[in-house]
């Protein structure tokens, strides 16, 4: 059913073009959208006029037309004004209200559709049945997107997106739950991985400029089957969690950018617990005073270069080898070495994925 909102806008503006004025009712009598001052005359005779058999009717110097779906009545249009051209008016209104019906519903079963392939939910005989009849092509290159923002009661992120992406019948924006919305984005056209970027970033810059607060981006990889939907949509799920613990920096994030953190997201809580204790022998990394941290994680970002290291945090080399002998002799572990720095990289992120999902645990 189109909204009352939507109505209203189509019968003021139809009102400006005919100066005419319009009412339309539901089956049951209930005013949807009005721009008549009184309706206290139209309500019984628009109830008699609904049970009758008539298409259109002039009552009490009313026009009433029925709006159908599907031969069932929907709404009932009153047209009201002086002149010759109210009928004519009332026809031509009650016309757009239909095709706006005919819109929104296959606008209804395409959004069904997407979330049921989303979630898995059809199978694959039904997929390229459903496709074919809702006239959507199957073998286009398309990728999941997942947009998150700060959720509240006025959360119209949803809305937002569909109006920023427009209704080119390519794209499909829709929403699974409360906190995301998910666009299925036609990658056919250009460089995949340009669009992409310029996609991605378009939505986080118009959000924010909506006042969306902590706007975040995730997407899988492109894929070349409608039936693989499914499979860049979980892809962007997960680049969202992953993203949120280990890149919890950036606003954008993908899939295939997640290397390692993809892994250990994967690895049970026990497990992570038993290789912190068994690498430590009872220290956690995180337990490291911020100096400790801050040099370790530049080292890290410069390849374990020690003169670059220094150079980038100020401090003369001989200061950075006491710290990195330091942190070996506390650990057992001596990061200039490539496979004690993979072992600590690694531990670190380990600690960080077991602080976050501590946080959120019920």
């Amino acid at each position: 059913m189109i909204s009352n909102q939507i109505l209203q806008n189509t019968i003021d503006g139809l009102k400006n073009i005919a100066r005419v004025d319009l009412c339309v009712m539901d089956s049951e009598g209930n005013t949807a959208a009005s721009t008549l001052e009184s309706l206290d005359n139209c309500r019984a005779a628009a109830t008699e006029f609904a049970a009758s058999a008539a298409d259109s009717q002039e009552i009490q110097g009313y026009q009433y037309f029925k709006i159908h779906d599907e031969q069932q009545l929907e709404y009932i249009l009153i047209a009201a004004g002086s002149g010759e051209d109210v009928y004519l008016a009332g026809r031509m209104a009650a016309f757009q209200i239909q095709g706006l019906l005919v819109a929104y519903k296959e606008r209804f079963d395409k959004d069904n559709f997407i979330k049921n392939l989303l979630l898995d939910n059809l199978l694959l005989v039904d997929i390229y049945s459903r496709s074919k009849k809702l006239h959507i092509q199957t073998d286009a290159k398309r990728v999941a997107i997942i947009v998150e923002t700060m959720a509240d009661k006025d959360n119209n992120t949803l809305e937002l997106l569909r109006l920023y992406m427009g209704s080119n019948n390519l794209d499909f924006v829709t929403a699974v739950d409360e906190n995301n919305v998910i666009i299925v984005k036609d990658m056919s056209e250009g460089d995949v991985d340009k669009e992409l970027d310029k996609v991605t970033k378009g939505i986080v810059a118009y959000l924010k400029k909506e006042g969306q607060k902590n706007v975040r981006v995730a997407y899988g990889t492109v894929i070349g089957e409608i039936k693989e939907v499914s499979r860049s949509y979980k892809e962007a799920k997960m680049a969202m969690d992953v993203g949120k613990i280990f890149f919890d920096d950036r606003d954008i994030i993908a899939y295939s950018e997640l290397g390692i953190g993809r892994l250990i997201y994967q690895l049970p809580i026990p497990l992570c617990k038993m290789f912190i204790k068994e690498i430590f022998d009872g220290l956690s990394p995180d337990e490291l005073d911020e100096e400790t941290i801050t040099t370790i994680n530049k080292f890290f970002e410069n390849s374990l270069n020690v003169s670059e290291t220094s150079r980038q945090l100020f401090i003369h080399r001989n200061t950075l080898v006491y710290r990195l002998d330091k942190l070996q002799k506390s650990t057992k572990l001596d990061i200039r070495v490539f496979e004690d720095a993979i072992t600590f990289k690694i531990a670190l992120m380990v600690v960080k994925y077991m602080n976050y999902m501590e946080r959120f645990e019920f």
